[in-house]
């Protein structure tokens, strides 16, 4: 039996940073940026163990721009296929997490 914390949900290390994107998002109609927004929140949240209430903003996000996470990454496919959606900073690390 794995230890009584393991089962604890977890705070994912880009939560705070992830909490105002997706606040950003809530705010806004869908275009190219908030799409490809999206679909990153989606892909690094999908199966953590924890950060819920980002998870369940996420869903309500999806479920408001009248998309199936199916069509959003189709979508976003398309637009990654066509154009830069995001550019380097010279300034900045780039967020692999």
């Amino acid at each position: 039996m794995p230890p009584e914390n393991s089962l604890k949900d977890q705070r994912h290390p880009q939560q705070d940073r992830d909490r105002n994107t997706l606040n950003r998002l809530l705010r806004e109609d869908p275009n190219e940026l908030n799409l490809a927004e999206l679909a990153r929140l989606r892909i690094r949240y999908t199966g953590f163990p924890g950060s819920r209430d980002i998870q369940k903003d996420l869903d309500q996000l999806l479920e408001k721009w009248e998309l199936t996470e199916d069509q959003l990454f189709e979508k976003t496919r398309e637009i990654h296929a066509t154009q830069k959606v995001y550019t380097v900073r010279t300034n900045k690390k780039e967020d692999w997490t």
